[in-house]
C-alpha cells in the first residue's frame, strides 16, 4: 500500500521567521483537524504553499523551512508575489469565489489571472508527480486547485486521485458564464472520486458535465475515456469531542478563573434576568450576509418593539481578504450599519449590538457559544457553515436555538434548526421572536437529535468516508464495458442458438419486456408480447424462464395460464409449466446485525431517511428526502448491498420510496444457476435491465450470451439500447 498525498492551497502549519530561525506551528483550522486521521505517521505527505512568497524568504532560510516542514510531514510549493496575486487573490478569489457563491456581479474574467492560475496549478501537479509513486493515493482540496487532477493524470495515468470542493458548486446557468468552464470540468475529471458537501452541489456539477462536455452520466458515475469517475456528497463535520469537552470545562470553571469576556457576558445576563443574546460569527465576507442580518435585526426591533432592552446581538466578524475592494466596501457598510442601528436604538443602559472586528482565541469562542441563547447564522450562500455545528456541540445542557440560513450547506443535515431565507426579513423577524419564546423542552428535543447526528458524523468520519470511497473506487474493475449488440454479432449468436441441441433462456420482465409505469399493474403484457413469448416457449429443445422481481400473485394472474416457466421475487418462488408457485428457500434473520450499520451510514448521509426494523427484514425509507437524492442514494445502497450480501443469501426488494432487505437465501443468479445445473445446455441466454440482473450475468457460465438493456456499467457481455430492441432481438430466436 502506497502513501497518501494531501494537496491544498495552504499547508496545515504556519511558519514564523524570528532572528534568522524558522518555527513551524500546526494550524487548528477545520481542514487540518479533519485530515489528522489521514495525515498521520510516515505514510503521508501534505503539499501546499507555505504562506510566504519567494520574495519574503531569504535564500539561506529555504533549507531550514524545508526541514521544519518535513518534521510535520509537509512539503512546500514555492510561489512568487505575482503568482499569489494572480492565482489566489486574482482568479481564485475574484473569479471562482464570487461566481460559485452566485455573486456574478463581483466576478472578474481576466485572461492574465487565468493564465497564472493554470501555471500555478501545474506547479502543484509537478510537485505531486515528483513525490508520488503509482500506488499512492492523492487527495486534492478546493477551488484553488481544480486543474490539478487532470494535470497529474496526464503524467501518472494509473494513480488514484480524489478531489473535494469545500465551497458550493453553482447551477449550470451560473457556471456556464465562466469563459474557461470546460477546462475546469476537464481538470476535475482527472479525479477518480469528486466530493461535495451536499447533493445539490453534486447535482449541479453532474448537470454541467452532461450539458457542457456531453459525457454519459449514470446516477453518480461519469463515463469518460474508458474511465469511470464517481461523484458523491460528503457533508463535512466538526471535531465534536473537542468543542463538547471545551464547553464542559468552561462550565466547570471557577468564578475567579473566568475570562474577561465571559465575566462581562455573565454580568449583562444577570442585570436583565430575561435578556437574550443573539450570536453571529462569520468571516467578514459578502457571502455571509452580515449586512442583511443587521438590516433584519433593525426590522425585528421595529416590528417587535417590546424586545428592546431585552435582546442583544453579538457580532464577531473575522477579518478576511482586506486587500480585495469588495471586502473593503463591505467593512465600511457593516461599520456604518452597526453605528446607525446602535445610534437609533441605544438607551442609557442598553446597546443593541456588540460588534467585534477581529479573530478570537478558541477559549473566547467557547465563551460566546455557551453563553448566547440563540445562534443566528444566515449566510446568503455557504458551502457548509461549521459554526452552526460548533454552536450545537457546545450546548452541554441541550438548550439554545439555532437559526440557520436555508442557503447554508449544513441546513441539509440540520432540519431540526429553525431554517430561514436570509432575504426574507418578515420570516426572519418572526423566527427571532419564536426563538426567544421557544420552550426549553422543545429546545432540548431539537438539539438532542442534532447532537447525536453531529457526534456520529464528525470530521474524522467525513475524512475516513471519503478515503474509503476513494479506495473502493480504486479497487473496482471498470475495464469491462459491454459491447453493443450489432447486426453482425446478433447473426453469430443466432447461428449458435440454432445449432445448439439444448437451450436455456432467462428473460427479465419490467424494463426488459415491458416499460415502467407509476402504477405497476399497468405494465401488464400486451397481445404482441404474449404471442412472442408463446413462440419462444414452444421452441423445440428450448427452456424459457421469465425471471423477475415481481410478486407471485401478479405473475400468477398474468402468466400462469400460459404455462411458462417463471421465477419471481428475485428467486424466492418458482413455477414450472403452469404449476402453482413453490418456495425455494427458508428464511433467516442472523444477517441483520451486519446490515444495520450499513443502513445507518446511509441515514447519516441522507437527511430525512430512516430505518424501520422488522422481525425478519430491515426497511430503509426515503420518502422524506429530496426525490432525486433519495433515488440516487437508493441506487447506491443497491450496489453496496449487492456486493455486501454475496454469500449471506439476502434479497433486496424495491418499494415505493422504500428499500427492504429480506433474508431469503436467493437471488436471480443463484436461481438461474440451479436451473442451469439440471440439464446439459449448449446455449445459455440472459437479458435484463437493472442491478438484480447483474447476479445472473456474473453467475452464469462465461460463454453465456448475457445482454443488458440500456447503456450502463454492467457485467453483461453485450447491451441493447431499449425495450423495442429486446423484442426485435427475441423474435429472431423464433424460427
Amino acid at each position: 500500500m502506497g502513501k497518501t498525498i494531501i494537496i491544498s492551497n495552504r499547508l496545515p502549519v504556519q511558519l514564523q521567521i524570528s532572528n534568522g530561525d524558522i518555527t513551524a506551528i500546526p494550524s487548528v483550522g477545520g481542514l487540518a483537524t479533519g485530515m489528522k486521521s489521514v495525515h498521520s505517521g510516515g505514510d503521508s505527505l501534505w503539499i501546499g504553499w507555505s504562506g510566504l512568497t519567494n520574495e519574503e524568504i531569504p535564500k539561506e532560510l529555504s533549507p531550514k523551512i524545508d526541514a521544519a516542514l518535513k518534521e510535520h510531514g509537509s512539503s512546500k510549493v514555492n510561489l512568487s508575489k505575482k503568482e499569489v496575486d494572480g492565482f489566489y487573490f486574482g482568479f481564485s478569489n475574484r473569479t471562482i469565489w464570487p461566481l460559485f457563491h452566485y455573486f456574478l456581479e463581483y466576478s472578474e474574467f481576466e485572461l492574465k489571472n487565468w493564465e497564472i492560475y493554470k501555471s500555478v496549478n501545474q506547479k502543484f501537479a509537478d510537485a505531486i508527480v515528483e513525490a508520488a509513486d503509482d500506488d499512492d493515493t492523492i487527495w486534492v482540496h478546493d477551488y484553488q486547485l481544480m486543474l490539478v487532477p487532470q494535470m497529474v493524470r496526464e503524467q501518472k495515468p494509473n494513480i488514484s486521485i480524489g478531489f473535494f470542493l469545500h465551497i458550493p458548486f453553482p447551477s449550470f446557468e451560473i457556471f456556464r458564464t465562466l469563459p474557461w468552464r470546460e477546462k475546469i470540468l476537464e481538470g476535475l475529471l482527472g479525479s477518480d472520486l469528486i466530493g461535495f458537501h451536499t447533493y445539490d452541489y453534486e447535482r449541479h456539477f453532474l448537470s454541467s458535465v452532461r450539458r457542457l462536455l456531453g459525457l454519459d452520466v449514470s446516477f453518480n458515475d461519469i463515463y469518460s475515456d474508458e474511465r469511470v469517475i464517481k461523484v458523491d456528497s460528503f457533508p463535512m463535520g466538526i471535531d465534536y469531542k473537542k468543542f463538547s469537552e471545551a464547553a464542559k470545562k468552561n462550565e466547570d470553571t471557577a468564578p475567579e478563573d473566568l475570562s474577561e469576556l465571559q465575566r462581562r457576558l455573565y454580568n449583562h445576563k444577570e442585570s436583565t434576568a430575561d435578556a437574550k443574546f443573539f450570536l453571529s460569527i462569520d468571516r467578514l465576507d459578502y457571502t455571509k450576509g452580515i449586512a442583511k442580518r443587521l438590516n433584519a435585526f433593525e426590522y425585528f426591533l421595529n416590528k417587535y418593539p417590546e424586545y428592546k432592552e431585552k435582546v442583544r446581538l453579538i457580532i464577531l466578524a473575522v477579518p478576511s481578504r482586506s486587500n480585495v475592494p469588495q471586502y473593503q466596501l463591505l467593512k465600511r457598510e457593516v461599520d456604518e450599519l452597526v453605528g446607525r442601528i446602535n445610534g437609533e436604538f441605544s438607551t442609557v443602559s442598553w446597546t443593541p449590538i456588540w460588534y467585534f472586528y477581529r479573530s478570537m482565541p478558541f477559549e473566547n469562542l467557547i465563551d460566546l457559544y455557551t453563553t448566547c441563547d440563540i445562534a443566528w447564522l444566515t449566510p446568503i450562500r455557504d458551502g457548509m457553515n461549521l459554526v452552526a455545528k460548533e454552536y450545537i456541540a457546545t450546548r452541554t445542557d441541550k438548550t439554545g436555538v439555532l437559526i440557520l440560513s436555508e442557503m447554508a450547506g449544513s441546513a441539509n443535515e440540520m432540519n431540526e434548526a429553525m431554517l430561514v431565507n436570509p432575504n426574507n426579513f418578515e420570516q426572519t423577524a418572526d423566527a427571532l421572536k419564536e426563538a426567544i419564546n421557544m420552550p426549553k423542552e422543545e429546545q432540548i428535543e431539537r438539539n438532542s437529535i442534532l447532537q447525536k447526528r453531529l457526534e456520529r458524523y464528525n470530521v474524522e468520519k467525513w475524512a475516513n468516508d471519503f478515503m474509503s470511497s476513494l479506495l473502493d473506487q480504486k479497487s473496482k474493475d471498470h475495464s469491462h464495458v459491454a459491447r453493443r449488440l450489432s447486426v453482425d454479432l446478433m447473426d453469430t449468436i443466432i447461428d449458435s442458438y440454432k445449432s445448439s441441441s439444448k437451450r436455456l433462456l432467462f428473460i427479465d420482465y419490467d424494463g426488459t419486456l415491458a416499460g415502467f409505469h407509476k402504477d405497476p399493474q399497468k405494465a401488464a403484457p400486451d397481445e404482441e408480447l404474449y404471442e412472442l413469448l408463446d413462440n419462444l416457449n414452444n421452441q423445440k429443445d428450448t427452456e424459457m424462464f421469465l425471471i423477475s422481481g415481481r410478486d407471485k400473485e401478479t405473475f400468477t394472474k398474468w402468466f400462469l395460464h400460459k404455462k411458462y416457466n417463471m421465477i419471481v421475487e428475485h428467486g424466492v418462488w418458482i413455477s414450472r409449466g403452469g404449476e402453482e408457485f413453490k418456495m425455494l428457500e427458508n428464511v433467516k434473520k442472523d444477517w441483520m446485525e451486519k446490515i444495520l450499520p450499513v443502513l445507518e451510514s446511509f441515514v447519516d448521509r441522507t437527511p430525512g431517511s430512516f430505518i424501520e426494523e422488522k422481525n425478519y427484514s430491515l426497511a430503509w425509507h426515503y420518502r422524506n428526502t429530496d426525490p432525486d437524492f433519495g433515488q440516487k442514494r437508493a441506487s447506491e445502497l443497491n450496489t453496496v448491498l449487492t456486493s455486501l450480501i454475496g454469500t449471506d443469501d439476502l434479497s433486496v426488494l424495491n418499494g415505493n420510496k422504500v428499500m427492504e432487505i429480506k433474508s431469503s437465501n436467493v437471488n436471480k443468479g443463484r436461481a438461474a444457476m440451479r436451473m442451469y445445473a439440471e440439464e446439459q445446455y449448449e446455449f445459455v441466454f440472459a437479458i435484463g435491465d437493472d442491478w438484480t440482473d447483474e447476479f445472473m450475468f456474473m453467475e452464469l457460465p462465461e460463454d453465456s450470451v448475457t445482454v443488458k438493456v440500456g447503456r450502463q456499467k454492467t457485467n453483461a457481455r453485450y447491451y441493447v439500447d431499449s425495450i423495442k430492441n429486446v423484442r426485435a432481438l427475441l423474435s429472431r430466436f423464433v424460427y
